[in-house]
């Protein structure tokens, strides 16, 4: 600082700002819908803790069927309590690139609001297991038992994928990671009004609705986003993409679909052992897609972003496991993924 400050007696103006500098100091806009989306995201704004939480009875399960529940709030967790890192990381890369304002305010309110689903998650595990964590918590059944053990594998995962984020945001444009983002978001809006629509618990019913709601937002600022820039795109990003995408489904199905052994590092009985636990909880009346049902959700969600892609002719990968054929991928690895959920 001192050095500067002596600039100031030897210069009439300061001089040029290395980039990329953290703030803009301007509040141009030129993407109105973007205004609109963050105008819906301040009348949409929820608070988890006023949901109904007191109805919410988890004296009438077992706790087999309660162990079962929080496993699939552990799984959803696994993802949603890295989005809100992810996602301020990907605020302050808007800050850096100097986006216009209501890019800016997008992203903060995309963090906000998946700070609210990891909110959730939190609520419903410690409410089903009178426990505040899943890794910690002492099962009570054998099934608890086998969900703990998986659920230690899906974290491991978890915190190979955050490395692999932090190294991938600075290399990408912000352009490959809207494509990432997209993919997780029309996902993640997939399955959770699919159990908005199925679910008997008045409390799940509620957050899911509401986080639905939330991800189509999500959906609206990436297509927005995707639309101003991909025209102008560089060449040199479209193989970018098609090769995030091939990673991100892999990475996903660890929540939409099951998680792929050369992809994530699981035991060998890792997909029983959920498939068992999945029973239980669908058994108690908690909604979980059955294995095709997951199948067909997942190749709907990706037939939806090849119709985006294919506007701006942008190669889409195989996806041999949900029957989409394509370009062929064979290097993705999670350490080197951007998508998110």
């Amino acid at each position: 600082m001192g050095k500067h400050e002596q600039l100031a007696r030897r210069m009439a103006l300061p001089p040029a700002i290395e980039q990329p500098n953290v703030y803009p100091l301007s509040w141009h806009a030129h993407t109105a819908k973007l205004e609109e989306v963050w105008d819906a995201a301040q009348r949409e704004y929820w608070d988890p803790k006023k949901l109904d939480w007191a109805s919410f009875d988890v004296s009438r399960y077992s706790w087999e069927e309660r162990e079962a529940i929080a496993y699939w709030w552990t799984i959803l967790s696994v993802f949603d309590a890295s989005a809100p890192p992810v996602f301020a990381a990907a605020l302050i890369k808007t800050y850096e690139a100097h986006e216009e304002d209501p890019v800016r305010r997008c992203f903060f309110s995309v963090t906000r609001d998946e700070q609210n689903h990891e909110q959730v998650c939190g609520l419903a595990i410690t409410k089903l297991l009178e426990h505040a964590d899943p890794l910690t918590y002492v099962p009570k059944t054998e099934i608890g038992r086998k969900a703990q053990r998986n659920a230690q594998w899906l974290y491991y995962n978890g915190a190979r994928y955050w490395a692999g984020y932090k190294n991938a945001v600075p290399k990408y444009s912000l352009a490959v990671l809207f494509s990432s983002f997209l993919m997780g978001e029309i996902a993640a809006a997939t399955i959770f009004h699919q159990m908005a629509a199925k679910c008997t618990e008045p409390v799940f019913k509620e957050a899911f609705r509401n986080i639905g709601r939330d991800e189509g937002r999500h959906m609206a600022i990436c297509m927005q986003l995707m639309e101003r820039d991909y025209p102008k795109m560089d060449l040199s990003d479209k193989p970018l993409i098609t090769k995030q995408i091939r990673a991100g489904y892999l990475f996903l199905s660890g929540v939409l679909f099951e998680p792929p052994e050369d992809f994530w590092d699981i035991p060998a009985d890792f997909v029983a052992f959920q498939r068992e636990i999945e029973a239980v909880a669908r058994k108690a009346g908690f909604h979980i897609p059955e294995y095709e049902a997951k199948k067909e959700n997942w190749r709907s969600a990706m037939l939806n972003l090849k119709g985006v892609l294919d506007k701006y002719g942008i190669a889409f990968p195989a996806i041999p496991e949900v029957g989409i054929t394509g370009q062929e991928v064979s290097d993705a690895d999670m350490v080197d993924i951007i998508p998110v959920f």
